[in-house]
């Protein structure tokens, strides 16, 4: 979409402003245009698609997903950004809508009338946090799809396999009921400034729960087998009533460990465990 003025520097917007990253925010900003393009892409065509995004910051990820024709509703905790984004508003009439507060204490879904695409550059410090809470909503979701920048290191725990060094909770919670993938590797230099880690692109999309499959049967299931993971089944989910029975009746080996079992298996025991 063409913006109603030109958009200056992104570099020259925050300069202008006085903005600096916050450590304390988990802040990194992205200046490539080239590189919030290809993000805004990820999902696929977003015109006059709804939008989320967590911890805009100055406006860089929001300005390629306005170019891209989203229509977008933006949380923002740190006041410092707020004109900076007020400017961006300008030049896009009503397509951005900016809420100032902690995006783990606003009711996000109650924003929206339809089902929108979330994409954010997720501050660090809570993008686990934030990720755990949508992927726990009721199914099918609120939201369209997730598209979200994390440390690669918890990038790589979310789209793990059995197996993996990173597999665990986290991967079962992602991928039992929707599909996760690895969008785009992010290099560290990208960033201003430069965090100590790399950085990925996590794409999800939700897929049709499993039937007879409780998330809370779940959630103790793996909280119990990962808690530990270097144990043998039967001794990680001997607190876990009927877990025994169920290893039977799925004819999983107690001898296994957790980071063994792949998450159709962790759904067949759920779903034996009622």
């Amino acid at each position: 979409m063409t913006p109603a003025q030109p958009l200056p520097p992104l570099r020259e917007v925050i300069a202008r402003h006085g903005l600096t990253a916050s450590k304390a925010l988990g802040q990194n900003f992205l200046f490539d245009g080239q590189l919030l393009g290809r993000i805004a892409a990820v999902p696929g065509d977003l015109t006059d698609a709804e939008v989320l995004e967590v911890g805009p910051g100055p406006g860089g990820l929001t300005r390629a997903l306005l170019l891209a024709g989203a229509r977008v509703t933006a949380i923002e905790r740190d006041h410092r950004c707020i004109p900076a984004l007020a400017e961006l508003g300008e030049a896009f009439p009503g397509r951005l809508r900016v809420i100032e507060g902690d995006a783990l204490a606003i009711d996000a879904p109650a924003l929206f009338t339809g089902k929108p695409h979330i994409v954010s550059n997720l501050p660090y410090n809570v993008g686990t946090a934030l990720l755990i809470g949508w992927l726990s909503a009721d199914w099918h979701p609120w939201w369209a799809s997730l598209t979200l920048m994390f440390q690669r290191e918890v990038a790589d725990r979310i789209v793990a396999d059995a197996g993996d060094d990173a597999y665990g909770r986290l991967a079962v919670l992602a991928q039992w009921r929707s599909i996760a993938r690895i969008a785009m590797p992010v290099h560290r230099s990208a960033f201003t400034p430069p965090p100590k880690v790399m950085s990925a692109v996590v794409h999800i999309t939700p897929t049709d729960a499993p039937d007879g499959v409780r998330l809370s049967t779940l959630e103790r299931l793996t909280a119990a087998a990962f808690g530990q993971r270097r144990k043998m089944l039967r001794q990680s989910l001997k607190g876990v009533p009927g877990a025994m029975e169920a290893l039977s009746t799925v004819g999983i080996d107690p001898t296994r460990r957790a980071e063994t079992v792949g998450v159709a298996e962790f759904i067949a025991l759920a779903r034996v465990l009622g």
